[in-house]
Protein backbone atom coordinates (compact mmCIF):
# COMPACT_ATOMS: atom_id res chain seq x y z
CA UNK A 1 0.00 0.00 0.00
CA UNK A 2 1.71 3.52 -0.78
CA UNK A 3 0.55 6.25 1.32
CA UNK A 4 2.03 9.41 0.91
CA UNK A 5 2.73 12.16 3.67
CA UNK A 6 0.94 15.54 3.41
CA UNK A 7 3.63 17.85 1.49
CA UNK A 8 5.16 19.99 2.57
CA UNK A 9 6.85 23.18 0.85
CA UNK A 10 10.62 23.07 1.05
CA UNK A 11 12.42 25.93 3.08
CA UNK A 12 13.42 29.11 1.85
CA UNK A 13 16.86 29.06 1.18
CA UNK A 14 18.72 30.12 4.14
CA UNK A 15 16.14 28.99 6.61
CA UNK A 16 16.06 25.67 8.36
CA UNK A 17 12.91 23.26 8.31
CA UNK A 18 10.98 23.54 11.14
CA UNK A 19 10.97 20.53 13.46
CA UNK A 20 8.78 18.27 13.33
CA UNK A 21 8.20 18.37 17.26
CA UNK A 22 9.93 20.96 19.50
CA UNK A 23 9.68 21.22 22.79
CA UNK A 24 11.01 25.03 24.69
CA UNK A 25 11.31 25.31 28.21
CA UNK A 26 8.47 23.34 28.64
CA UNK A 27 6.92 23.34 32.41
CA UNK A 28 3.72 21.42 33.57
CA UNK A 29 2.36 21.68 36.64
CA UNK A 30 -0.53 20.36 38.24
CA UNK A 31 -1.92 21.40 41.19
CA UNK A 32 -4.84 19.58 43.48
CA UNK A 33 -5.44 22.30 46.27
CA UNK A 34 -2.33 23.62 48.01
CA UNK A 35 -0.43 20.65 46.55
CA UNK A 36 1.88 20.99 43.19
CA UNK A 37 3.43 18.76 41.17
CA UNK A 38 5.58 19.19 38.99
CA UNK A 39 5.52 16.83 36.11
CA UNK A 40 8.03 18.77 32.95
CA UNK A 41 11.10 20.71 34.44
CA UNK A 42 12.05 23.56 32.12
CA UNK A 43 12.25 20.21 28.95
CA UNK A 44 14.11 21.53 25.87
CA UNK A 45 13.83 18.80 23.06
CA UNK A 46 13.76 18.83 18.95
CA UNK A 47 12.39 16.07 16.74
CA UNK A 48 13.04 16.66 12.85
CA UNK A 49 11.34 15.74 9.80
CA UNK A 50 11.37 12.06 9.09
CA UNK A 51 12.95 10.48 12.44
CA UNK A 52 11.71 7.66 14.34
CA UNK A 53 12.33 8.64 18.19
CA UNK A 54 11.71 6.63 21.15
CA UNK A 55 10.92 8.66 24.91
CA UNK A 56 12.16 6.65 27.38
CA UNK A 57 11.68 7.03 30.84
CA UNK A 58 10.44 5.55 34.36
CA UNK A 59 6.98 5.63 35.81
CA UNK A 60 6.47 8.96 36.63
CA UNK A 61 9.05 10.32 34.80
CA UNK A 62 6.79 13.21 32.57
CA UNK A 63 6.45 10.47 29.76
CA UNK A 64 2.38 10.49 29.50
CA UNK A 65 2.55 14.54 30.02
CA UNK A 66 4.24 15.13 27.28
CA UNK A 67 2.60 12.82 25.22
CA UNK A 68 -0.44 14.78 26.03
CA UNK A 69 1.51 18.25 25.33
CA UNK A 70 2.56 17.01 21.65
CA UNK A 71 -0.55 15.93 20.53
CA UNK A 72 -2.16 19.06 22.36
CA UNK A 73 -4.63 17.48 24.58
CA UNK A 74 -3.28 19.35 27.44
CA UNK A 75 -1.37 23.02 27.41
CA UNK A 76 1.78 23.62 29.17
CA UNK A 77 2.13 25.90 32.31
CA UNK A 78 4.90 27.81 30.45
CA UNK A 79 6.86 27.41 27.57
CA UNK A 80 5.81 26.44 24.38
CA UNK A 81 5.16 23.35 22.40
CA UNK A 82 5.54 23.54 18.27
CA UNK A 83 4.63 20.75 15.36
CA UNK A 84 6.17 21.36 12.16
CA UNK A 85 6.52 24.86 13.83
CA UNK A 86 3.21 25.70 15.04
CA UNK A 87 3.01 26.63 18.24
CA UNK A 88 0.23 24.88 20.11
CA UNK A 89 -0.35 26.69 22.94
CA UNK A 90 -1.11 29.67 20.95
CA UNK A 91 -4.41 27.60 18.66
CA UNK A 92 -8.09 27.97 19.77
CA UNK A 93 -10.02 24.54 20.41
CA UNK A 94 -11.37 25.18 17.05
CA UNK A 95 -7.92 25.31 15.32
CA UNK A 96 -6.26 22.65 17.14
CA UNK A 97 -9.07 20.39 16.54
CA UNK A 98 -8.93 20.93 12.52
CA UNK A 99 -5.12 20.53 12.87
CA UNK A 100 -4.56 17.85 14.79
CA UNK A 101 -7.27 15.70 12.88
CA UNK A 102 -5.18 17.18 9.30
CA UNK A 103 -1.39 16.15 10.96
CA UNK A 104 -1.63 13.98 13.75
CA UNK A 105 -2.21 10.43 14.56
CA UNK A 106 -2.24 9.20 17.88
CA UNK A 107 -2.54 5.29 19.15
CA UNK A 108 -2.59 4.66 22.90
CA UNK A 109 -1.21 1.84 25.14
CA UNK A 110 -5.01 0.91 25.00
CA UNK A 111 -8.92 1.29 24.45
CA UNK A 112 -8.17 2.81 20.81
CA UNK A 113 -11.02 1.44 19.09
CA UNK A 114 -14.66 1.34 19.54
CA UNK A 115 -15.82 -2.02 21.29
CA UNK A 116 -19.83 -1.47 19.33
CA UNK A 117 -18.11 -1.54 15.38
CA UNK A 118 -15.61 -4.15 13.99
CA UNK A 119 -12.05 -3.62 12.82
CA UNK A 120 -12.93 -2.23 9.24
CA UNK A 121 -15.78 0.35 10.52
CA UNK A 122 -13.12 1.04 13.08
CA UNK A 123 -10.80 2.24 10.80
CA UNK A 124 -13.36 3.34 8.36
CA UNK A 125 -14.68 5.53 10.92
CA UNK A 126 -11.35 7.08 11.48
CA UNK A 127 -10.38 7.57 8.22
CA UNK A 128 -13.79 9.58 8.01
CA UNK A 129 -13.35 11.94 10.56
CA UNK A 130 -9.72 12.51 9.15
CA UNK A 131 -11.22 13.55 5.49
CA UNK A 132 -9.88 10.84 3.46
CA UNK A 133 -12.02 9.74 0.19
CA UNK A 134 -12.58 6.34 -0.37
CA UNK A 135 -12.94 5.47 3.21
CA UNK A 136 -14.15 1.72 2.57
CA UNK A 137 -11.26 1.00 0.28
CA UNK A 138 -8.92 3.01 1.99
CA UNK A 139 -10.12 0.81 5.17
CA UNK A 140 -9.38 -2.64 3.70
CA UNK A 141 -6.01 -1.37 2.28
CA UNK A 142 -4.58 -0.56 5.45
CA UNK A 143 -5.67 -3.10 7.56
CA UNK A 144 -4.17 -5.12 4.70
CA UNK A 145 -1.14 -3.36 5.36
CA UNK A 146 -1.06 -4.70 8.58
CA UNK A 147 -2.13 -8.23 7.88
CA UNK A 148 -5.52 -7.85 9.51
CA UNK A 149 -7.75 -8.45 6.15
CA UNK A 150 -9.27 -11.73 7.70
CA UNK A 151 -9.87 -10.00 10.97
CA UNK A 152 -11.99 -7.06 9.74
CA UNK A 153 -15.39 -8.29 10.53
CA UNK A 154 -14.53 -9.26 14.30
CA UNK A 155 -15.32 -6.98 16.88
CA UNK A 156 -12.09 -5.63 19.04
CA UNK A 157 -13.48 -8.76 22.06
CA UNK A 158 -12.68 -11.09 18.88
CA UNK A 159 -9.63 -9.46 18.50
CA UNK A 160 -6.13 -10.51 20.02
CA UNK A 161 -4.41 -7.04 22.03
CA UNK A 162 -1.58 -7.17 18.90
CA UNK A 163 -4.73 -7.59 16.63
CA UNK A 164 -6.35 -4.33 18.45
CA UNK A 165 -3.12 -2.53 18.34
CA UNK A 166 -2.35 -3.07 14.72
CA UNK A 167 -6.13 -2.16 13.91
CA UNK A 168 -5.21 0.89 15.85
CA UNK A 169 -1.89 1.48 13.92
CA UNK A 170 -4.01 0.92 10.48
CA UNK A 171 -6.42 3.96 11.23
CA UNK A 172 -2.83 5.81 11.13
CA UNK A 173 -1.94 3.87 7.94
CA UNK A 174 -4.92 5.06 5.70
CA UNK A 175 -4.81 8.65 6.19
CA UNK A 176 -1.67 10.56 5.50
CA UNK A 177 -0.26 12.13 8.48
CA UNK A 178 3.03 14.13 9.00
CA UNK A 179 3.38 13.04 13.04
CA UNK A 180 2.40 9.56 14.82
CA UNK A 181 2.53 9.59 18.38
CA UNK A 182 2.45 6.24 20.46
CA UNK A 183 1.69 5.94 23.76
CA UNK A 184 3.35 2.36 25.07
CA UNK A 185 1.84 1.11 22.10
CA UNK A 186 3.28 -2.43 22.96
CA UNK A 187 3.10 -2.50 26.78
CA UNK A 188 1.06 -5.56 26.72
CA UNK A 189 2.02 -7.46 23.88
CA UNK A 190 3.80 -10.74 23.55
CA UNK A 191 7.25 -10.86 21.78
CA UNK A 192 5.50 -12.00 18.56
CA UNK A 193 3.07 -9.09 18.50
CA UNK A 194 5.25 -6.10 19.71
CA UNK A 195 7.57 -7.30 17.25
CA UNK A 196 4.46 -6.71 14.12
CA UNK A 197 4.18 -3.62 15.47
CA UNK A 198 7.37 -2.27 15.64
CA UNK A 199 7.55 -3.54 11.77
CA UNK A 200 4.15 -1.51 11.32
CA UNK A 201 5.56 1.67 12.94
CA UNK A 202 8.90 1.25 10.93
CA UNK A 203 7.04 1.03 7.84
CA UNK A 204 4.95 4.33 8.87
CA UNK A 205 8.10 5.79 9.23
CA UNK A 206 9.55 4.53 5.62
CA UNK A 207 6.66 6.16 4.20
CA UNK A 208 7.80 9.47 5.72
CA UNK A 209 5.97 10.12 8.59
CA UNK A 210 7.86 11.22 11.25
CA UNK A 211 7.04 8.53 14.69
CA UNK A 212 7.46 9.08 18.28
CA UNK A 213 6.88 6.39 20.54
CA UNK A 214 6.92 7.01 24.31
CA UNK A 215 8.05 3.91 26.30
CA UNK A 216 9.26 2.64 29.57
CA UNK A 217 11.10 -0.63 28.05
CA UNK A 218 14.76 -0.34 26.85
CA UNK A 219 14.35 -3.06 24.30
CA UNK A 220 11.36 -0.97 22.97
CA UNK A 221 13.91 2.09 22.30
CA UNK A 222 16.44 0.30 21.48
CA UNK A 223 13.99 -0.13 17.96
CA UNK A 224 14.36 3.39 17.48
CA UNK A 225 16.45 5.31 15.41
CA UNK A 226 17.17 7.83 17.96
CA UNK A 227 16.44 7.81 21.79
CA UNK A 228 15.59 10.65 24.22
CA UNK A 229 15.36 9.62 27.75
CA UNK A 230 13.17 11.59 30.32
CA UNK A 231 13.81 11.80 34.08
CA UNK A 232 12.33 14.00 36.69
CA UNK A 233 10.73 16.04 33.72
CA UNK A 234 13.85 16.92 32.04
CA UNK A 235 15.53 15.66 28.75
CA UNK A 236 18.46 13.46 29.76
Amino acid sequence: MEVASLYREPPVEGESAPAALEFIDVFKIYRSGPVETVALRGLDLRIEPGEFVAVLGPSGSGKSTFLNLSAGLDQPSAGEVRVFGRPLNRMDERELAGFRGENLAIVFQQDNLWTSLTAHENVATALRLGGVGRVRETASEALAAVGLTERASHRPRGLSGGEQQRAAIAAAVGRPSTLMLADEPTGELDLANEKRVIDDLRRINAIGTTVVTVTHSERIAAQADRLIRIRDGRAM
